[in-house]
């Protein structure tokens, strides 16, 4: 069964860090192509960072260029999502992803975990 689960979420100051991880069990990582998302309330989801396995192409928005980087760890089978200079903007709920191919910062990946919660506060 294919699984993706989230963590390192939390509360953190306008201007701190975070590291958000991404376990998968069910199938290996670098077979896949791993993106990092987020939905605000009353926004759309929207991806931040996403990577393709096959040639590292990465994606990021003009609003986290920068301040996010992706990152995987393969022994681990983990996908980490580094973040810093957050903003109160960058409150979400964040999901990581994974398909067998690479759609940059769009939504159609074919596994989703549950996601974990960045608020940032001002």
């Amino acid at each position: 069964e294919v699984q993706l689960v989230e963590s390192g979420g939390g509360l953190v100051q306008a201007g701190g860090s975070l590291r958000l991880s991404c376990a998968a069990s069910g199938f290996t990582l670098d077979d896949y192509a791993i993106g990092w998302f987020r939905q605000a309330p009353g926004k759309e989801r929207e991806g931040v960072s996403c990577i393709s396995s096959s040639d590292g192409s990465t994606y990021y928005p003009d609003s986290v260029k920068g301040r996010f980087t992706i990152s995987i760890d393969n022994a681990k089978n983990t996908v980490y999502l580094e973040m810093k200079g957050l903003k109160p903007e960058d409150t979400a709920l964040y999901y990581c992803a994974a398909d067998r191919h690479y759609r940059g910062g769009g939504l159609g990946y074919q596994f989703w975990g549950q996601g974990t919660q960045v608020t940032v506060s001002s």
